[in-house]
């Protein structure tokens, strides 16, 4: 009895683990943005609480036909779900649906919060990016910056364009934004060419952790006196930040970015279709001198 009993319990695990939910995360990191890591991790460390596989895919050219493409092999693969980020909705919308109508549930991260809903996903999670650079602006603005100059890494990513867009309608005048690419030594180059051109420049936001840095470095290049304001955490940025280099950062706490996907999904898939009733914002938050030495730790690894 005994001897069938473990038999038994032993053919339940291997039933267990034949049946593991599978979750497929798909972003549009090109792997040199210290940001992604922290998503990848959220979302297997939130696989290992509800034993769901996780496989984690990006096209490292960053080009969005070839994201696409990821899209819709992991679709082919008939996961259990799907969570992805959403920069360029003409671009990746149709896999999307695609993958949705083919009865696979979809959750968007990150980019792509107003048309998520339009490419079938089930909800977003991530931070309204509009709003996140407006904050940042008013701030900016309380702080003492009359011209500003966004940073922007990805022209093509809509959600880094709402962050631009926002920060200069608080003030109320137009967007002045540049392409400064992902790689770090074009940034520099490009926003010390940018403030040379424009003595006026007494602000500058960067839409992500390596511009900050980048541009920082830019900055005491030039010799210019420019209040900076950064998106997201790095241990740099909070050197910075600690040094009185950047004046805050937005903290729009990308572990939750992969980790409450894969909780969301396991709920749908176990209790008949069990989801929030509404998308769920990140962020963000401000991380400045007063608190940045609070979240040091935890910068590039779990925020």
């Amino acid at each position: 009895m005994k001897r069938a009993l473990t038999l038994a319990a032993g053919l339940a695990m291997l039933a267990g683990s034949a049946f593991a939910e599978r979750y497929v995360v798909i972003t549009h990191s090109q792997g040199t943005d210290p940001f992604w890591p922290v998503v990848e991790k959220g979302a297997k460390d939130a696989g290992a609480a509800v034993g769901a596989d996780i496989e984690y895919n990006f096209d490292p050219s960053g080009d969005m036909a070839g994201m696409a493409k990821l899209i819709e092999s992991a679709a082919a693969t008939q996961p259990d779900g799907i969570i992805v980020s959403l920069p360029d909705a003409d671009a990746l919308g149709g896999a999307i649906k695609a993958a949705s109508d083919a009865g696979i549930p979809v959750i968007t991260i990150n980019s792509g919060l107003e048309a998520s809903k339009g490419v079938g996903a089930l909800m977003h999670v991530g931070q309204p990016e509009y709003d996140a650079g407006k904050a940042a602006g008013e701030r900016a603005k309380a702080e003492g910056v009359t011209k500003g100059l966004c940073l922007n890494q990805e022209a093509f990513n809509t959600a880094l364009v709402d962050r631009c867009t926002g920060y200069f309608d608080a003030f109320g005048v137009p967007l002045n934004q540049i392409d400064v690419s992902n790689d770090v030594t074009q940034i520099k180059t490009r926003t010390a060419a940018a403030l040379q051109a424009d003595p006026e420049i007494d602000g500058i936001l960067a839409v992500g952790p390596h511009v900050c840095e980048a541009g920082n470095e830019a900055i005491k290049e030039v010799g210019a006196d420019v209040h900076l304001a950064c998106f997201d955490m790095s241990p740099g940025v909070i050197n910075m930040i600690k040094a009185g280099d950047a004046a805050f950062t937005i903290d729009q706490q990308q572990y939750l970015q992969g980790y409450i996907p894969v909780i969301t999904l396991h709920l749908y898939n176990s209790y008949a279709g069990m989801l929030p009733g509404a998308n769920i914002p990140s962020g963000p938050g401000f991380v400045d001198a007063s608190n940045a030495e609070s979240v040091e730790a935890q910068a590039g690894v779990n925020r």
